[in-house]
């Protein structure tokens, strides 16, 4: 079965350069002239790769790659751009892209590089959107959590944090795992945040229903999940 392509591109001429060179090589390939458009295709994890202008109308290729990573989508992305400096490659790499090609580029690296990214895996794997633990459930796309049908109102931070937390259901977590996975601290501030965010995030999801799910393990950190 031939891989799968989505190609993010505003600009006609570059659009079709790229679109016809990887038709020719086997790839099947759909198009997007916007953000908005391309994020909506990119977060039915249904590609094989992502090649993403960083400059489009609507949302920016940044804020498209930064809304399908928030979803968990792993599909590797290749961000074109005419913004070639050290820096600039450094901001996409760091925020989730996994190739950077300045622009203007010759066809075959862009070949290459998009071959590589599909050789080093990512491909066909399904695209987890919807996170559960007992009758708490969070969509991941749509931005919207509910227990037993009841929905949370959560701020940015709290969704993050629950997020993580959802992700290593049954686990005890660290002070540290949540510092480095909801901050991006990589040291302790010596401050109450986690705590401060923990005890409005427990009110949340626990309030008002029989069996808590959010506990501290005393000593160790924090556990998501249903005690027996």
């Amino acid at each position: 079965m031939a891989n799968k392509i989505l190609l993010i591109e505003d600009d006609d001429a570059t659009a079709d350069f790229v679109s016809r060179g990887l038709t020719e090589e086997g790839f099947v390939v759909d198009r997007a002239a916007n953000g908005r458009d391309g994020l909506f295709h990119a977060t039915d994890g249904s590609y094989d790769c992502i090649v993403l202008d960083r400059m489009l109308p609507g949302i920016d290729g940044m804020g498209v790659l930064g809304a399908v990573r928030a979803a968990g989508i792993e599909t590797p992305v290749i961000v074109l751009s005419a913004l070639g400096a050290a820096e600039d490659r450094i901001h996409g790499l760091t925020n989730g892209a996994d190739d950077y090609l300045t622009k203007p580029f010759a066809f075959i690296e862009l070949l290459a590089r998009v071959r590589l990214l599909i050789r080093r895996g990512g491909a066909g794997k399904a695209v987890e959107t919807v996170l559960r633990c007992g009758d708490l459930e969070m969509d991941l796309l749509a931005r919207r959590t509910r227990r037993a049908g009841k929905a949370i109102d959560l701020q940015p931070r709290e969704f993050r944090l629950l997020e993580f937390l959802l992700r290593h259901a049954d686990q005890v977590v660290t002070r540290t795992m949540l510092l480095e996975g909801v901050w991006d601290y990589h040291f302790d501030p010596g401050t109450n945040v986690i705590d401060v965010h923990l005890s409005r995030l427990r009110k949340k999801v626990d309030e008002g229903f029989e069996r808590p799910l959010l506990h501290t393990v005393r000593g160790a950190g924090y556990r998501l999940g249903i005690d027996p």
